[in-house]
């Protein structure tokens, strides 16, 4: 009975040693420090990242979050969002710009003043915060006296709060400023310089600091630091968040839905077409867009597939590239213009835009060439579909189901139902019309002709009108 219990107490201590040694640093050390890395540019991904790490680092018993930082700059209103995160926080914050030759720039500027302890490793620089246009150019006039003067009331409430220089944090602003990391502790733009994180955090000892729940002395001297990086889903929005690949996806989603449409069968497309459109979406949806020039671009698409369901006319085609470009350049362009900082443009490549309506325009007159050259006057084949519904033919391949008819000088892919078969020469008739596809049945006087769709019948009084 000894032995057992023995044997139970020592299975209990190597259990507990384990539980114990696979805690992490900020559950097993307490009073840790969290470390949270920036180092792109300022945008609502990152925004939601530095929000999350500093609850996390919060609800862990963390008693500092360092935001480790080297940004270009961003955008203004995920700027903000960064700001009111770090001054609403119930912990600490101290931003430590570094490695040696990173910057605090634009953007940079607003989150690293906002924190509690302002640190930069030698060789860094903090500065250039002047807003520009989404694209990197100059504001109008009127817009841009409104958003510095923004700006600047922006930088005085956080100059204030953190008892910073607010007059030097303004010239970097109002004359574009830029501070060494020597001559921003002289300004008191910043607190002190430090040479690594260890340096920082004996320096930061013995400090107290404001937090949304009090005031909080530090003891950084011996404690853990922890990394707090970001999730999956965060580094896969980061990535299609992107304004080129986000309007890349949508339009190869929509060509691969259109091609579902124009083929239906396949069903591949369709479905890889419906998650590449969701996923432009959920980038688009990230980013500061407009979203009614995200309806141009889809509108762009359906003219496009009403252009190859409807040939001859040009418009709907004409109507699509005009669709497009007008979209994609309002999409974060001057007209509803986005504040940002230097380093951040957000607007969909200009080879992009001109690539893509050029081709449009292309295959719009590649669709009326073709058109004209069948010298029919319901347009090319693929245009008169309609009438063929009912017609019948000769099988020239057995259907068995999907094989190919005659019908007069032309030869077409055809399908009967499944499990049917149709030997060679056999008479069918046609059913329906599904893009390229024709569905049959034996010919017979049962036979069922399905009616023409709404699209079909609609252009084909346009065009009976027109002749």
């Amino acid at each position: 009975m000894r032995r057992r219990l023995q044997y139970l107490v020592l299975g209990f201590g190597v259990g507990l040693l384990f539980i114990l040694s696979n805690l992490s640093p900020a559950l097993a050390g307490g009073g840790h420090v969290a470390v949270i890395t920036l180092d792109s540019d300022i945008e609502p991904i990152s925004a939601r990242y530095l929000r999350r790490g500093l609850d996390v680092a919060a609800s862990s018993g963390a008693q500092l979050a360092i935001i480790r930082l080297d940004t270009p700059g961003g955008l203004l209103s995920s700027t903000r969002d960064m700001v009111e995160a770090i001054l609403s926080s119930e912990i600490p914050v101290a931003v430590y710009v570094s490695p040696p030759g990173a910057r605090a720039a634009s953007a940079g500027v607003f989150v690293t003043a906002a924190a509690n302890f302002a640190v930069m490793a030698p060789g860094t620089n903090i500065g250039a915060a002047s807003p520009v246009g989404s694209g990197g150019e100059d504001l109008p006039a009127t817009l841009s006296k409104k958003v510095v003067e923004d700006t600047l009331a922006f930088i005085r409430s956080i100059a204030e709060q953190r008892s910073r220089n607010a007059t030097a944090l303004e010239e970097t602003i109002t004359a574009a400023s830029s501070y060494s990391a020597r001559e921003a502790v002289e300004r008191n733009v910043v607190d002190f310089i430090a040479r690594d994180m260890e340096d920082m955090l004996v320096q930061l000892d013995g400090r107290t600091a404001e937090t949304a729940i009090g005031r909080v002395t530090l003891q950084t001297r011996d404690a853990r630091t922890s990394e707090i990086g970001m999730t999956l889903l965060e580094r896969f929005l980061s990535v299609i968040a992107n304004p080129t690949l986000a309007v890349v996806l949508l339009l190869f989603g929509g060509l691969a839905i259109i091609v579902e449409m124009w083929s239906p069968g396949f069903i591949g497309p369709g479905v890889v077409g419906a998650i590449a459109f969701s996923l432009g979406l959920l980038g688009l949806g990230n980013l500061p867009v407009n979203w009614v020039a995200v309806g141009l671009i889809v509108l762009s698409m359906i003219l496009f597939f009403v252009e190859l369901q409807a040939p001859g006319w040009g418009i709907f085609g004409l109507g699509s590239a005009i669709c497009f470009v007008l979209g994609a350049f309002l999409l974060f362009g001057n007209y509803f213009d986005t504040p940002v900082f230097p380093g951040a443009t957000v607007r969909v490549s200009g080879w992009l835009i001109g690539f893509v309506g050029g081709t449009l325009v292309v295959a719009t007159i590649l669709v009326l060439y073709f058109a004209r050259a069948t010298g029919s006057a319901y347009g090319y084949v693929l245009g008169s579909k309609a009438a063929l519904v009912g017609r019948t033919g000769i099988v020239v391949v057995d259907l068995q189901p999907s094989g190919m008819i005659r019908l007069g000088d032309e030869e077409w892919t055809a399908a009967v139902r499944p499990g049917e078969r149709v030997e060679k020469g056999v008479e069918v008739t046609v059913l329906g019309v599904y893009g390229d596809i024709l569905k049959v049945a034996r010919a017979s006087p049962e036979s069922e002709v399905e009616k023409p769709s709404v699209l079909h019948r609609f252009f084909g009084r346009l065009r009976s009108q027109g002749r």
